[in-house]
């Protein structure tokens, strides 16, 4: 199967859309061009033939493709997410093509500086003689997860033009606001109708992933004490001194640069505020939950270290809980990573289980009670410039998606 052109075609359509979502938006979703991009979509499944299709309120797409094999067989779902990391720019976004890797730098934008490496990303090694896929080095790619769309997408549109290929009823489901977390927010999983699903938003081919972080939020909010600084001894509290001593105590072992695999992290994302106020954030990963609560312990503790070395300051720490490891749940259903990984190799490809180092929307969706593995796109380096994907690694996915729908009609 070659899906490359219209792959390729599809992700460059979907890339000019800037889709970034909005953490500090009161909507949802959080930003109107998911609302477009979502629209683009419906119209797509329509001209491909899927049926029950269209758009909620919420932005929400879902379509159905009916069985081709009569009797009960499981119905399955397969979901990806509109939005695009709020990291990086996402507007006038330039796909480039770079053909028939050889294993060498691939230069992004030389008047930028912007090059990837087998250095500074070994995963390329993985890719020779493929079609790598870019963006122009001001912006992200957005393959995160719009490679996962067009996967999607073209393996529907192949399914509908062949229905002698056997199986059950297919759910197909496109969700705003997955990079805020918020992708499954208004999801109504009854609805949607599926024994379990499949999120197409993972990294190179062959990586599957049954398991997520466990994931909370923390925020500490610091009240200081204003005065002249000619006057300041034993009299100044100043709340962005302390917020900027919190971060430096932390552990340079436990951060996101100096961690991976299967090693939690503490990583503070946003400072603000001044002498009399300020407001430090960031968020808690840990694949397992008691390392996760010893983290928050810790930094708990670092906060009461602060307080002893700054009477006059008051520092809240508050902790939020934002999703859990779904391995768990998927484990209770082996069938379900099974039928994956007989998929995969159908495709000619080795699986690789690996815990994802962050979440997705099937983590939550897992807890409500649909069980949803990450399968692989063919892309890495997201949410930034260094954003790409590989084409061939696409081809492969939605090879493993029809794959997939094949190996469900035989339970």
């Amino acid at each position: 199967m070659d899906f490359k052109d219209i792959l390729y075609r599809r992700l460059v359509k979907y890339a000019k859309v800037d889709t970034r979502s909005d953490p500090e938006s009161k909507t949802y979703p959080s930003s109107k061009n998911q609302l477009i991009l979502g629209g683009m979509l419906v119209k797509e499944l329509k001209s491909a033939g899927v049926r029950k299709t269209g758009m909620d309120k919420y932005g929400y797409v879902t379509g159905e493709i009916p069985a081709t094999v009569s009797g009960k067989c499981p119905v399955i779902g397969f979901l990806a997410h509109l939005d695009t990391s709020p990291d990086a720019s996402g507007k006038n976004v330039k796909p480039q093509l770079h053909r028939n890797y050889g294993g060498g730098d691939i230069v992004i934008s030389k008047k930028l500086g912007v090059v990837l490496t087998p250095k500074n990303c070994p995963e390329l090694l993985k890719c020779n003689g493929e079609d790598i896929v870019t963006a122009s080095g001001d912006t992200l790619l957005g393959a995160d997860n719009k490679a996962g769309l067009a996967i999607i997408m073209t393996a529907a549109e192949y399914l509908v033009r062949h229905p002698e290929i056997k199986h059950g009823k297919i759910k197909i489901g496109f969700t705003p606001d997955e990079e805020v977390g918020q992708g499954v927010k208004y999801f109504n999983v009854k609805k949607f109708g599926a024994e379990a699903t499949y999120t197409f938003d993972g990294d190179v081919a062959g990586a599957i992933e049954e398991e997520t972080f466990n994931a909370d939020g923390v925020k500490i909010v610091i009240k200081g004490k204003s005065v002249h600084p000619g006057t300041a001894k034993n009299t100044l509290a100043n709340a962005l001194r302390v917020a900027a001593d919190i971060v430096s105590a932390w552990p340079e072992n436990r951060l996101p640069e100096t961690t991976e695999n299967r090693e939690g992290f503490i990583m503070f994302t946003d400072l603000k505020g001044g002498i009399e106020a300020a407001e430090l954030s960031g968020i808690v990963r840990d694949h397992d939950l008691g390392e996760l609560k010893a983290m928050e312990r810790h930094l708990a503790a670092i906060a009461e270290e602060k307080r002893i070395k700054y009477p006059l300051a008051d520092i809240k720490v508050e902790f939020k809980e934002q999703y859990r490891n779904m391995g768990p749940v998927i484990a209770r259903r082996p069938e379900i990573m099974a039928s994956l990984s007989a998929a995969i190799r159908k495709a000619g490809i080795e699986p690789r289980i690996k815990p994802v180092r962050g979440g997705t929307d099937g983590a939550r969706l897992s807890f409500m009670g649909l069980p949803t593995p990450n399968v692989f796109t063919g892309g890495y380096n997201y949410h930034g410039r260094y954003e790409w994907v590989s084409l061939d690694g696409m081809n492969k996915s939605a090879e493993v998606l029809i794959n997939l729908v094949q190996e469900w009609a035989k339970k």
